[in-house]
C-alpha cells in the first residue's frame, strides 16, 4: 500500500520536477519536501503545518487532496507523551481510544454531510460561464469563426445552437459559421438539472 511520501515522490517523480522547482512553486522548502518524501517526521514542523503543506503540494503536483491528507494521517506517527511516574489523574486531560473513535466518528460524519451539501449546492446551481472570444461589439473578418470559453466540467455547451466539446477542466471550443446577417453569438452553458447560463455578444461581420 502506498505511504504518503511514495505518493508526493512518485507525482513529483513522474511531473519530472526537481525539489528546487517544487520549492519555487509552492514555497516550500525542499528540506521539508525531501523530508515528508522520506517521511522523516523529526524534521519536520508541527501536524497543523504540515497539513497545510500537504494540501499545497497536492494541488501542485496534481493529486487528490483528501486522498492524500487521508495518507498523511494515517501515517503520521502519534506523538510520543512523556509519562509521569505519579501522574495526577484528576487535573490532566488523557486522550483516550475510545475518544479518538468518537472524534474521528465525528469528522466523518461532517466530511460526509459536507460533501452532499456541496454536491446539492453544485445541482441546483446554475454553472459558470465564461467566454474568452468573441469579446462584445468584436469585429470578425474570418467566415469560420472559433468560439471558446469555460464552464464546469459537467455542463453541456451550445453555441447559436451547435454543440461544443467541453474538456475535463471545463474548457469549451467550437467552429461556427459567420454570415453577412450574423450579428450575435449566443452561449448557453447547462448543467445536469436543467440549469441554464446564457451569455450573448454582438458582433460586427466585415466579410
Amino acid at each position: 500500500m502506498k505511504t504518503i511520501g511514495e505518493a508526493i515522490k512518485n507525482a513529483r517523480s513522474k511531473k519530472r520536477y526537481s525539489l528546487a522547482k517544487v520549492e519555487a512553486e509552492t514555497k516550500i522548502k525542499k528540506e521539508f519536501v525531501e523530508a515528508i518524501e522520506n517521511e522523516k517526521w523529526e524534521q519536520l514542523p508541527e501536524y497543523p503545518v504540515l497539513v497545510g503543506f500537504v494540501k499545497n503540494l497536492s494541488r501542485f503536483l496534481g493529486l487528490e487532496e483528501r486522498s492524500t491528507v487521508a495518507l498523511l494521517r494515517r501515517d503520521y506517527p502519534p506523538k510520543k507523551l512523556s509519562i509521569n511516574p505519579k501522574p495526577d489523574v484528576s487535573s490532566k486531560f488523557s486522550w483516550s481510544p475510545r475518544l479518538t473513535f468518537f472524534v474521528g466518528i465525528a469528522v466523518v460524519l461532517v466530511a460526509i454531510f459536507g460533501y452532499l451539501a456541496f454536491q446539492y449546492y453544485k445541482f441546483i446551481t446554475p454553472p459558470r460561464l465564461s467566454v474568452n472570444e468573441p469579446q462584445q461589439n468584436e469585429v470578425v473578418k474570418v467566415r469560420n469563426f472559433k468560439v471558446f470559453g469555460k464552464t464546469d466540467p459537467d455542463a453541456t455547451v451550445r453555441v447559436n445552437n451547435q454543440s461544443a466539446l467541453v474538456n475535463d477542466d471545463g474548457s469549451f471550443s467550437v467552429d461556427i459559421a459567420i454570415y453577412e446577417g450574423t450579428n450575435e453569438i449566443v452561449i448557453s452553458a447547462t448543467s445536469r438539472s436543467g440549469k441554464t447560463t446564457t451569455i450573448r455578444r454582438n458582433i460586427k461581420p466585415e466579410l
